[in-house]
């Protein structure tokens, strides 16, 4: 059965190659409209979240420029480049595929909050920050 560490070990590797071959599989143009329609963004459909979700979000966590906000499982930046676009809050995304990461980064850059946004591979059991290095967190459709 081995040890809980190397368990752990195991289920991160496991989990990100699944998701690796989810994210490689990239956007069409369908998969686009329909994300369009359904939630309202063009994110990578990555999460259910809809945009009047993540708006009540942002309300709810009352967001604003000094924060600093952590979207856990963020895939390919939903909804966490979006609530940093609407409220000025830096964002760091977290996730394993880098697929999605870099997807992530580029989608950053096309909404301008890349100076504030950062993208850190890593999984929910094993984030490298120290304790209340946030103001927020988000995570959406993420089991850890």
């Amino acid at each position: 059965m081995g040890s809980p560490r190397k368990r752990n070990i195991r289920s991160v590797a496991d989990a990100k190659e699944r998701f690796d071959e989810r994210y490689g599989a990239g956007q069409n143009r369908a998969t686009v409209a329909l994300e369009r329609e359904v939630i309202g963004g063009d994110y990578g459909a990555n999460s259910y979240t809809t945009r009047e979700q993540a708006d009540a979000l942002m309300g709810r966590l009352q967001l604003t420029r000094s924060d600093r906000l952590l979207d856990l499982g963020a895939g390919r930046g939903w909804p966490g480049l979006y609530l940093s676009k609407r409220s000025g809050c830096r964002v760091v995304l977290t996730d394993l595929p880098l697929v999605a990461l870099s997807e992530a980064g580029r989608r950053a850059r096309k909404d301008r909050v890349h100076k504030r946004s950062e993208c850190i591979a890593a999984g929910g059991s094993t984030l490298p920050f120290r304790p209340r290095s946030f103001d927020a967190l988000v995570h959406s459709d993420v089991l850890c």
